[in-house]
């Protein structure tokens, strides 16, 4: 499928903070190298975001680590001085609730990279449900750290069985839906899902999730549709400020 639309003058993003992305260089599978990282920061600003929270994955396969995610983080910083980048730029991880995730939980809240307000951002495996989500989640809450549901929507084991997202956005979980998403860049079935999110009232955060140039580029022709607008009058309650401008590292 290809990702033209027609052509306008692109809007920008009406939140200047995103909190999903894999633009750290060469430690997951987002940005390769410190200059696709600068390509996907200056599209980001481009949107009219001014802060940025890197999130590398987290995962059984691909263990990084608070050290490994700070070398890569300060090798992108020292680009960003070198080139004058204005922009904030910050980082947690997105971690995958697996064995691993297990044996993070055990060593205690020292294994994670806490975002703003003692949020964490989580993600479901994609082959199945795991089976023990709901008690990953109120772990967490046993420690005062308060999960960010990453990109629901994508979910397509729970597609049929919906009666999950009410549950668990009853209970006080955070719903972070991608971009990409709502432009139905992942299909049309993930696309529907984010929509009915949406009009549920059940989407707090949005992110871009940006891992490479052709999302980049499939998120800037969509600002630039009359369905962003749509989007944008559905989603007037969102957090991306509000919640993860108030506090400094």
């Amino acid at each position: 499928m290809k990702w033209l639309y027609k052509e306008k003058s692109p809007e920008k993003l009406f939140y200047s903070t995103d909190l999903h992305s894999h633009i750290l260089p060469g430690i997951d599978d987002g940005s390769p190298d410190v200059e696709t990282s600068m390509t996907l920061l200056r599209t980001l600003q481009s949107w009219g975001i001014r802060q940025v929270f890197a999130t590398p994955h987290v995962i059984a396969f691909i263990k990084n680590t608070p050290e490994t995610i700070a070398a890569a983080y300060n090798s992108l910083c020292n680009r960003m001085r070198q080139e004058n980048i204005d922009m904030k730029i910050r980082f947690s991880a997105e971690y995958r609730m697996d064995e691993h995730f297990e044996e993070l939980l055990q060593e205690g809240e020292k294994a994670f990279i806490l975002l703003p307000g003692r949020h964490l951002l989580v993600e479901n495996p994609f082959s199945q449900a795991p089976m023990a989500l709901e008690d990953f989640l109120f772990r967490l809450t046993l420690k005062d750290i308060h999960p960010i549901w990453a990109h629901p929507e994508r979910y397509r084991y729970y597609h049929a069985k919906r009666d999950i997202y009410s549950q668990l956005h009853d209970k006080g979980i955070l719903f972070q839906v991608n971009l990409l998403s709502l432009a139905g860049y992942y299909g049309k079935e993930v696309k529907e899902i984010a929509w009915w999110l949406g009009q549920n009232g059940w989407i707090d955060l949005l992110g871009s999730d940006l891992h490479d140039t052709r999302q980049a580029q499939a998120i800037t022709g969509w600002l630039s549709t009359s369905e962003y607008q749509r989007a944008v009058e559905m989603l007037r309650t969102l957090k991306n400020d509000l919640l993860l401008s108030s506090e400094e590292e």
